[in-house]
């Protein structure tokens, strides 16, 4: 075994900086569909928190009136996608994905062990539904993230 081998085995992955949500495995989960249908990653990025905002004011009854109108069938007003959309006041960008998803949980857990998992279940043929609990189990933040 090289020196290499034996500091691999011992590095664990790094803990998310606070509790994983479902929020943040929808929003994920959203970016990912996004990408595999050719969109550009900031797109499939602001498209992924928009989408996942939307859904949790839905849930928590808050709803815009351009959804209302558009869960009516009122489609007078119909423009092309617009690269980037808005929910309440806020522009919700690539930025906004990553202030608040990566960077939330922590730029090296979302990267080497977040977003690979999701990507994985996805593989899998597993629908967001499927793993939107389970997926998180393991995930807890670490002690000095859960005393702030």
């Amino acid at each position: 075994m090289t020196r290499r081998d034996h500091h691999d085995e011992l590095h664990e992955p790094p803990a998310s900086q606070n509790a994983i949500r479902r929020f943040d495995v929808f929003a994920e989960y959203s970016r990912q569909e996004r990408l595999d249908k050719g969109y550009a990653e900031n797109e499939a990025k602001g498209y992924g928190i928009w989408l996942a905002k939307v859904v949790a004011a839905r849930r928590f009854g808050r709803q815009s009136e351009r959804a209302k109108a558009s869960s009516r069938g009122d489609h007078a007003d119909e423009e092309p996608e617009a690269l980037f959309r808005s929910v309440g006041d806020g522009l919700q960008t690539d930025e906004t994905f990553d202030h608040d998803i990566s960077a939330r949980m922590g730029a090296a857990f979302y990267e080497s062990v977040f977003a690979p998992a999701i990507t994985e279940a996805r593989d899998r043929g597993e629908s967001y539904e499927d793993i939107r609990d389970t997926i998180r189990k393991g995930w807890k933040p670490t002690k000095s993230a859960a005393k702030r």
